[in-house]
């Protein structure tokens, strides 16, 4: 079980050790939040890109117990130095995508998939939840934690077509710790104008508008686990599937061919 938390300079500097897939992830991954034009949406993501604040995790495919013991450990070692990475790290996580599902797996074949990860995660979580997050999703503070960490799960899938900014070659989830939002939120100027801009962006990146369930941490209306996985469309799930799978924690069976 290999556990690496990996920046920038190292994955450029040892880019030809890489399997054929890391390579084509983190060069996919480059590409998209670095593109010249700099179009894309997520400012966070591109600052912290290009000044080597992200960290990067490679983890097998997301339906073995392995790669979620392997992601928990990953995380726990993120966490160790999180706060010195700087104001924009985020930790990015590659997980290897067989054929299979980029030939069977849909956008909710994707949500089933990306919920599973978090469920199955919590298993291999040795420090209790926060007792300042509550542990209902549907409160306006709730946020997936871990080791002590409350975090915002970002989630991008191949089969994400209309929504490009939730559109990536494998699937990945970005960890963003909580505390990188203390300057970029609803109470500063500098977080409603970021909002604006991102808003923009998403607007002009997209093929529909940004999803309606896009909003400020702890609003009253506000639902994070609903901005985890956005839907290809403008629909929204009704009930968050944390809490009715956290007591039967199984993993997905490949999908039939």
């Amino acid at each position: 079980m290999e556990v690496a938390v990996l920046d920038k300079k190292w994955i450029e500097e040892h880019f030809e050790t890489l399997p054929i897939w890391q390579q084509s992830a983190y060069t996919d991954f480059a590409a998209m939040v670095a593109d010249e034009a700099n179009t894309f949406p997520c400012i966070p993501a591109r600052k912290g890109f290009l000044s080597n604040e992200l960290r990067y995790s490679f983890i097998g495919d997301p339906r073995e117990e392995q790669s979620i013991k392997t992601l928990a450990l990953c995380l726990k070692e993120y966490d160790k130095c999180a706060q010195t990475f700087g104001k924009y790290t985020t930790h990015t996580i590659f997980f290897k995508t067989p054929t299979d599902m980029h030939k069977n797996f849909d956008v909710e074949d994707y949500r089933n998939l990306f919920w599973s990860v978090l469920d199955n995660l919590t298993k291999f979580d040795d420090i209790d939840w926060p007792k300042e997050i509550p542990t209902d999703p549907a409160h306006h503070e709730w946020e997936f934690c871990f080791n002590g960490q409350p975090y915002f799960v970002s989630c991008a899938t191949p089969a994400h077509k209309l929504r490009k900014s939730r559109n990536f070659s494998t699937l990945l989830l970005a960890f963003q710790p909580r505390w990188i939002f203390e300057e970029m939120n609803d109470t500063t100027v500098f977080g409603r104008k970021l909002k604006k801009l991102i808003r923009q962006r998403i607007n002009e990146y997209d093929a529909i508008p940004a999803h309606t369930d896009l909003k400020w941490y702890g609003q009253e209306g506000s639902y994070e686990w609903k901005q985890y996985f956005l839907s290809d469309d403008n629909s929204s799930p009704s009930k968050c599937p944390f809490l009715s799978m956290q007591h039967s924690l199984l993993f997905p069976q490949n999908k039939e061919l």
